[in-house]
């Protein structure tokens, strides 16, 4: 029997037209022998038409929409409709690095104390410009509790969540992504962390590009009320479920 991991990927409004870019990079992943991947592109709002920039006759591209939510939301939409062992992700305007997918399918088989992967990155800039992310861990084992640690210190994650690969059941025990307007996959990133360590593949696993359109690039981001509600909940969110899982003391 073939085994699935799953593929999700929000889209809205700029994003459809760097769908075929995600597609290509998707369509030449090689996984290793009795698996496949599904691509699972979850329209955020009414009149995307992702439809019209992936092709039309690959049987494992599912399309749907859902109403207005956010990429989060989105994220988590597209999950409720995969069937995948291992979720992955993709957003519509990145492109996945060779043989990404068949690393993390690997980790995830042969490491049961594994709960997911991540990578590094390379930032593409308008320009062409490729970057790397800084501040990479050592590749190998991210020892449980030791992502919060790093976020608690420097508030910013230290392993970049838009290449998380994650085992089905983690997801759901999680309940997808946290429901925020950004950063709803470094409350998800941490959530995992408190639950089970994690992986780093020291090959790049993802082109991640930077442009105008993006969310990170809104002045709110970073800065401000809602920002600093949104790093409230999720510290927050992540110390009860560390408390819960026995990492620290319950406040």
């Amino acid at each position: 029997m073939t085994k699935v991991v799953s593929v999700v990927t929000p889209v809205h409004g700029d994003g459809t037209g760097f769908l075929g870019e995600a597609y290509a990079s998707l369509r030449e992943q090689v996984l290793p022998a009795g698996w496949a991947w599904e691509w699972c592109v979850q329209e955020d709002g009414e009149g995307v038409g992702a439809a019209a920039h992936v092709p039309a006759d690959d049987p494992r591209i599912h399309i749907a929409a859902s109403r207005r939510g956010g990429p989060h939301v989105a994220r988590t939409m597209a999950f409720a409709r995969s069937s995948g062992r291992y979720v992955k992700v993709l957003d519509a305007d990145d492109t996945l690095a060779a043989g990404v997918l068949a690393r993390d399918v690997d980790v995830l088989n042969s490491r049961p104390d594994v709960g997911w992967t991540t990578s590094r990155v390379l930032d593409l800039l308008e320009d062409g410009t490729k970057l790397g992310f800084e501040g990479d861990p050592e590749p190998g084992l991210l020892p449980r509790g030791s992502g919060y640690a790093f976020w608690a210190e420097h508030r910013r994650p230290q392993v970049h969540p838009a290449t998380l690969c994650v085992r089905r059941s983690l997801l759901a025990l999680l309940g997808g992504w946290m429901a925020l307007p950004a950063s709803g996959d470094t409350g998800l990133l941490l959530g995992l962390d408190a639950l089970a360590s994690g992986w780093f593949h020291e090959e790049t696993g993802l082109t991640y590009r930077k442009h105008s359109g993006q969310i990170t690039a809104h002045p709110a981001h970073r800065a401000g009320p809602e920002w600093e509600a949104r790093m409230s909940l999720i510290q927050e969110h992540a110390v009860a479920l560390r408390a819960w899982s026995g990492q620290v003391n319950a406040p």
